[in-house]
């Protein structure tokens, strides 16, 4: 079973940083653009960062400076640092891959979401 979970989420203060782990597993050919999502209580899911798999970034223009993406293609993983938090990042972050199975099936998959909580 080909999946994504994430870790890393939880309670931070204002101002503080947080580092958000995704790795995929399972019977995988290649993976191609990950990203990241966040969706707000009340809110649309949206865009934090994409990641191809040559490395090319597109961050959401909001996010742009205090969040960083970055992936690790041999461990199959993606990442999040997030820096100089704020009240309303508070989210369920969520990671996302575009990936290609041996049998050359294409797969959008989803974590099932880490929660971060941004308050004092």
């Amino acid at each position: 079973q080909v999946q994504l979970v994430e870790s890393g989420g939880g309670l931070v203060q204002p101002g503080g940083s947080l580092r958000l782990s995704c790795k995929a597993s399972g019977s995988i050919l290649s993976i191609n653009t990950m990203g990241w999502y966040r969706q707000a209580p009340g809110k649309e899911r949206e865009l934090v960062v994409a990641i191809t798999k040559t490395g090319t970034t597109n961050y959401a223009d909001s996010m742009k400076g205090r969040f960083t993406g970055s992936r690790d293609n041999a461990k199959r993983a993606l990442y999040l640092q997030m820096d100089s938090l704020k009240p309303e990042d508070t989210a369920v972050y969520y990671c996302n891959a575009d990936l290609t199975t041996p049998a050359y099936r294409y797969l959008e998959l989803w974590g099932q979401g880490t929660l971060v909580t941004v308050s004092s």
